[in-house]
């Protein structure tokens, strides 16, 4: 990595953090915090203000990690539960009783809390599709990079992406993106019928014409170099408002994003915070492998959704 690159490592976090800093503490729950990085994460996040932690799991198992990694529970409260299923259904009961705003990943599967977070009757669905976003923080690269959909739906349709874009788009105005810029990526930047996912963005991008996606300027199909790189789109005389500054990468599938997130992170030194969009709460997912900055990172991004959430709640009570 170069100097520069060094200079620059977690910079857009950092300013992330800084929108919090006037927020109040965001009332979460952690769905099984039975772990030393679930736990770490929580302690971290409650000492910096960005959220009130309500610990869910078994009691012994979360006292014990505790003193064992030497982590101050004080004023924490413990929701007791019996094992990581019973878990994830409390912490959604929770923020169904108003008692939290956030759901957190503890120390279970993704599978196990997502399952009871998309319950029809006892979830938290909303009438937009449930996705995930990645926020890369690269440090070469200016801008941060929204990266959808990379871990909830894994072979989306056409419909349902346009749910996927909607709440990406949606997320870089929450993160005072100054323009949001949609890339649709595939293989190649020209439409052809044996590449579906072509079709599907030239279909995507005529969809936001004709305002059945807003608040942004997409295009696509495009290659990942053309999405990115200035210098690429030179070469390839690409005429696009996109093109090469793209900040809302949009994959075709969660193999591709899954492969695209992790390339930035072992290739580029990116971190990528992670959130789960779609419902009535944000959905923190943090991982063993994030870095400190990237589970605070991914804290900050709830507490800003959530922040405005209350306050298009308010305008529409007013």
């Amino acid at each position: 990595m170069t100097d520069q690159a060094v200079a620059g490592k977690h910079e857009k976090y950092r300013r992330l953090l800084a929108l919090c800093k006037t927020l109040p503490p965001m009332p979460t729950a952690v769905a099984h915090a039975c772990d030393d990085s679930s736990l770490q994460c929580a302690v971290d996040a409650a000492q910096m203000g960005l959220i009130a932690p309500i610990l869910v799991g078994p009691r012994a198992r979360i006292e014990a990690v505790a003193k064992e990694h030497g982590l101050d529970l004080a004023g924490l409260p413990i929701e007791d539960t019996a094992h990581s299923r019973a878990s994830a259904e409390r912490a959604v009961a929770l923020v169904r009783a108003g008692k939290a705003e956030a759901v957190m990943k503890g120390s279970l599967h993704t599978d196990e809390l997502m399952s009871e977070v998309v319950k029809r009757d006892t979830g938290l669905r909303t009438a937009r599709r449930v996705s995930h976003c990645f926020i890369m923080d690269v440090p070469s690269h200016p801008e941060t990079l929204i990266v959808t959909d990379a871990a909830v739906n894994i072979a989306p349709t056409l419909e349902e992406k346009v749910d996927i874009i909607q709440n990406a788009i949606d997320l870089a105005h929450v993160l005072h993106f100054q323009e949001v810029r949609v890339a649709i990526l595939s293989a190649m930047e020209t439409v052809n019928p044996k590449v579906p996912s072509t079709v599907e963005a030239a279909a995507l991008c005529k969809m936001a014409d004709r305002k059945q996606i807003t608040g942004a300027i997409l295009d696509g199909p495009l290659a990942f170099d053309n999405a990115i790189s200035l210098a690429s789109v030179a070469k390839k005389a690409i005429d696009s408002p996109v093109a090469g500054r793209a900040n809302v990468l949009v994959v075709p599938d969660l193999e591709a994003g899954n492969m695209l997130a992790k390339s930035l992170s072992f290739l580029a030194d990116a971190d990528g915070a992670g959130i789960v969009l779609g419902t009535r709460v944000p959905i923190i997912l943090t991982s063993r492998a994030d870095s400190v900055m990237a589970r605070l990172a991914s804290c900050a991004v709830a507490v800003l959704l959530t922040a405005a959430r209350r306050a298009n709640s308010s305008k529409a009570v007013s």
